[in-house]
């Protein structure tokens, strides 16, 4: 929901993908009217996955990309390739970094 706050009326400049870590997730995020929030800001919402959290899913990161993700923890290859940089943040840091296109806290938006 707090990412949903952030995002309600607003497009983001960069690559977003939300996936919900469960089906019941995903079922109660559409329900709430969240998961179209998303769409119309410009982010995909994919199926209940892990998604590129764990390296081999939709979203792993290439060489030299950078992504801000909410997952709970990382290390070098994580999400990807060796190279490549992930910043752990929360869902409303998340949020606002996809509407500025860089790393911003939502207090500044």
């Amino acid at each position: 929901m707090a990412a949903a706050k952030i995002l309600k009326g607003r497009k983001v400049k960069v690559r977003t993908e939300v996936l919900p870590a469960t089906i019941s997730i995903y079922k109660k995020a559409t329900e709430n009217g969240l998961t179209q929030i998303f769409i119309d800001a410009g982010a995909v919402v994919g199926p209940p996955t892990c998604g590129a959290c764990c390296g081999a899913q939709m979203g792993v990161l290439a060489k030299d990309e950078v992504c801000v993700s909410t997952t709970n923890r990382n290390f070098p290859g994580r999400m990807g390739h060796l190279e490549s940089k992930a910043y752990l943040a929360s869902p409303l840091v998340a949020a606002a970094s996809a509407v500025t296109g860089k790393l911003t806290d939502p207090r500044d938006l």
